[in-house]
């Protein structure tokens, strides 16, 4: 049933004392960890975005909140800045919200457990996170020890047009992996590049990771707009580091496979 007005106005971490039978998930950030955690069968509802099989309410910023409706939720699970408005909506149509705006790895991994117990699920939620942390701390452990100075550069592209140096959680992840990361402070919002400026900071590595194009992207992009750098171009699924879930420690790892001569 839909939450009265008062409980759906509740703070954005919500702790459910039992477990929602109906969670509607509208980022697939949410709906990628509610799978992790074992949650995914209470998920009855996703947008065009979500790696999971259930009815469609329409986008990630333009829902549908006539088919959201129809789902019936006990939750509804949103994510990221750019959501806030539709929080907001969803609050004021009287719906319990799971929101999150996770910006850094630790937030990433901190989100998790939110999620999890705003869906009545704090055991398994804990114990994703533990899992998560510890593969996290695995890869840096395998990191050879040498100076910040002296780890390889990596140049983390978003979007291509116009080119996008990823920020939030990706600096975390780079240096999680053992790189270095001049183009963005953790925590930071993703930032427009020129080619002199990611030239002159002399990247070893290029990973391409455009958002909405999975692993679909021609590694030789950069050169066909004149970006000729002379560093390797790695083209990864967009999930494994846009992707503010589980996957993003997927993401660490093939990292670290790249900077260390495995990847």
């Amino acid at each position: 049933m839909v939450p009265s007005e008062a409980a759906g106005r509740r703070e954005t971490d919500i702790d459910a004392v039992d477990a929602p039978e109906r969670i509607v998930s509208l980022a697939p950030s949410a709906t990628a960890s509610l799978t992790a955690m074992g949650a995914g069968e209470a998920v009855v509802g996703v947008t065009a975005h979500c790696d999971l099989d259930r009815p469609v309410v329409g986008g990630w910023l333009n829902p549908d909140y006539d088919r959201l409706a129809d789902l019936d939720p006990d939750v509804v699970c949103t994510a990221d800045g750019l959501q806030r408005e539709v929080r907001d909506e969803l609050r004021d149509r009287g719906y319990d919200v799971c929101h999150v705006e996770p910006d850094t790895l630790a937030a990433v991994v901190d989100s998790v457990e939110a999620l999890a117990r705003a869906v009545g699920r704090p055991e398994a939620g804990s114990a994703l996170a533990t899992e998560l942390r510890d593969r996290i701390e695995a890869v840096r452990s395998r990191v050879p020890e040498r100076g910040s100075d002296a780890r390889p550069v990596i140049y983390c592209e978003e979007w291509g047009d116009p080119p996008m140096a990823a920020g939030n959680w990706v600096p975390d992840a780079v240096a999680a992996a053992g790189g270095r990361y001049p183009f963005c402070e953790p925590g930071e919002r993703s930032q427009e590049v020129t080619r002199a400026r990611v030239a002159g900071a002399d990247p070893d590595h290029v990973v391409v990771h455009h958002c909405g194009h999975g692993d679909r992207v021609d590694p030789d992009v950069l050169a066909e707009r004149g970006w000729d750098l002379d560093a390797p171009v790695h083209v990864f699924d967009d999930d494994l580091l846009n992707q503010p879930s589980p996957a993003l420690v997927g993401g660490i790892e093939r990292l670290a496979a790249v900077l260390h001569g495995d990847g």
